[in-house]
Order: C-alpha cells, then sequence, then structure tokens
C-alpha cells in the first residue's frame, strides 16, 4: 500500500505563521485545527452549507470544510479568533456579540464573527436589518433565533466599527 502524499504547507493563521508537512488531502478545517491548533472554526456539516467553519482566506469568506489546506498554501487565514485587538481582549464586534447576547451555545459564533466582520468591512452604506438578515444567510444557529445576532451587528454597525 503507498504512502499518503505529504506536502508542505504555510499559511498565515491570524497573524501567525505556521508550517508543516502534512497530507496533501488535509481540508484546510482539519489542516487549521489538528495542524495549527486552531480551533475557533467548527465542524459541522462537511458541505459548506452551516458556516460554522466560515474563515477568510486572504479576505475573501469561505468555508474551510470545502477547501483543501493545499489548495490555500501561503495564504493568509483568519477566523473569528484573529477578530481580537492585539492585547487579546475582544474586538468590538465580538464585545457587540457578548453585550447582545448573541451567542448561546456558540458552536455557531466563530463563523458568524467572520460573516459579520465581512459584511460590515464591505458595506457600502448603512445596512439594514433585513440587509444584515440575507448577508447571513449562509450560517445556521440553532439556538437565538438570529435577533440577538442581527441586533449585535447593527449595534456595532451604529458605533462605527466597519470590520
Amino acid at each position: 500500500m503507498s504512502e499518503p502524499m505529504t506536502m508542505d504547507i504555510t499559511l498565515t493563521v491570524n497573524g501567525r505563521r505556521v508550517a508543516a508537512t502534512t497530507g496533501a488531502h488535509l481540508s484546510l478545517l482539519r489542516w487549521l485545527r489538528e495542524v495549527a491548533g486552531v480551533t475557533d472554526p467548527k465542524y459541522g456539516c462537511g458541505e459548506g452549507v452551516c458556516g460554522a467553519c466560515t474563515v477568510l482566506i486572504d479576505g475573501e469568506l469561505a468555508s474551510a470544510c470545502l477547501v483543501l489546506a493545499a489548495q490555500v498554501d501561503g495564504a493568509s487565514i483568519t477566523t473569528a479568533a484573529g477578530l481580537c485587538e492585539p492585547d487579546g481582549s475582544l474586538g468590538a464586534l465580538q464585545r457587540s456579540f457578548h453585550e447582545h447576547h448573541a451567542a448561546q451555545c456558540g458552536f455557531c459564533t466563530p463563523g458568524l464573527l467572520v460573516c459579520a466582520h465581512a459584511l460590515l468591512r464591505d458595506a457600502r452604506g448603512r445596512l439594514s436589518r433585513q440587509e444584515i438578515r440575507e448577508a447571513l444567510h449562509g450560517n445556521l444557529c440553532r439556538c437565538t433565533g438570529y435577533q440577538p445576532i442581527v441586533d449585535a451587528i447593527e449595534d456595532a454597525q451604529s458605533r462605527g466599527v466597519q470590520g
């Protein structure tokens, strides 16, 4: 039986360079969790439908379960942990989620934070509640009913948070 193919993969994850020789078959999600030790992106559906593994790859939203780590070798990856302040404290968007109780079980929260960050970063003018809801369509939450999540994003927006 042949050995699985390996390759050297180097990614910048939340500002930290991580290099490792790993299986060429690993999804970015597994690579982040098992190799880089970054566990905030979650495995939900494995099909890119639930949003629990949402990350930014060179600034673009992606489902980490659908991308091979080898495909993005050399890229910059941002997870919800990468939205913290340099001193490790919560960033403005994260604080807004906390203040509005937008996380209940917390499973979906990392993906929602990354999605909301990109939404606010790319917004052209003030977003309506409906536009915020529509932008979250790829992130499933079974606990909150989305009301506190939309409240948190709307509040962050009103405070001038731009992702």
